[in-house]
């Protein structure tokens, strides 16, 4: 059995890098091309439905990432679109990546890893937040062994504020990243010491690390490669693809891009004009969209020749 990490790792080598964020907040569709629709969370539902499209139709990304938040954010119908999201991205051939960042205790995790691994909010790789100790990795990790999931783990993240733990100094010696890093590689050593893993090129166990931060960023991927990698933090956060192509090497990842697909359409001066007309639509909202993903992945391939 292949796990989820090892197909996306596949999907990358064949597809290229980009990941596809899926953070569709409501306010980034304009009332003109949301008025069709019954709700703000239906027109995010068309809207992610056919970039999903135009993105499969391309082949211009390896997967694609929904961050659950912005579904909360809209009540019960929201994370019927968040289901629903899911759905359509496997449903198309993809990797989905939900980023929920749960990070618990006993009986708490084992009810986050059943219901975001099984049921209703089934998905195939999860980010976890470690910093309640790494016993809130094995509900998870559990879960990785039996069916094949997968998890990033938050490793360096893409925020600024990431200096306020993760880059703090241990008593021990070294950051707390460093600490972490440390059971990533041994997580990562225990799953290929299995009969299942052993012949995989890669862990279920990932790490999210952000392309924001130039510091360390080459000894960090040497120090991890044989750990696929969730790059967050290029494009509108300001990441660009020659860091993100330094943390591709070895073992690879795959690179988010969120607002600057899902808000490319600000930059064209068609929409821009349509909605000034009041005819913009999610079509054209989409075609922008699915131009953006196709420059982002020649982008991403071009800094890592």
């Amino acid at each position: 059995m292949k796990h989820n990490m090892q197909i996306l790792q596949e999907a990358a080598a064949k597809l290229g890098p980009l990941c596809v964020g899926l953070d569709t907040d409501p306010s980034y569709i304009p009332q003109c091309a949301a008025k069709e629709f019954g709700s703000a969370a239906q027109a995010v539902l068309a809207y992610n439905k056919e970039i999903i499209s135009r993105v499969k139709s391309a082949g211009s990304a390896c997967c694609f990432k929904i961050q659950i938040a912005y579904y909360e954010a809209m009540g019960l119908e929201g994370l019927k679109v968040y289901a629903e999201t899911l759905r359509q991205v496997k449903k198309a051939g993809f990797i989905a990546i939900s980023d929920i960042k749960r990070g618990d205790i006993a009986a708490s995790a084992d009810a986050y890893a059943k219901g975001h691994f099984s049921g209703d909010f089934e998905t195939d790789i999860i980010t976890v937040n470690p910093y309640m100790g790494f016993e809130t990795l094995k509900p998870f990790t559990a879960w990785c062994n039996s069916k094949g999931k997968g998890i990033f783990v938050l490793f360096r993240t893409s925020n600024p504020g990431m200096t306020d733990l993760e880059g703090q100094e241990l008593k021990s010696g070294g950051l707390l990243l460093d600490r972490v890093g440390c059971e990533l590689n041994r997580l990562e050593k225990e799953f290929k010491a299995t009969d299942e893993f052993a012949s995989q090129t890669c862990s279920p166990v990932g790490a999210v690390v952000g392309c924001t931060n130039e510091d360390n960023a080459a000894e960090l991927r040497a120090r991890h490669p044989e750990i696929f990698f969730l790059i967050p933090g290029y494009g509108a956060q300001g990441g660009g693809a020659r860091l993100a192509a330094t943390l591709l090497k070895n073992a690879g990842g795959t690179v988010n891009s969120s607002r600057g697909i899902l808000c490319a359409w600000k930059k064209s001066e068609t929409c821009l004009q349509k909605e000034k007309d009041g005819t913009l639509t999610i079509d054209d909202l989409a075609d922008a969209a699915g131009e953006a993903a196709l420059e982002a992945k020649k982008d991403l391939l071009g800094a890592m020749c």
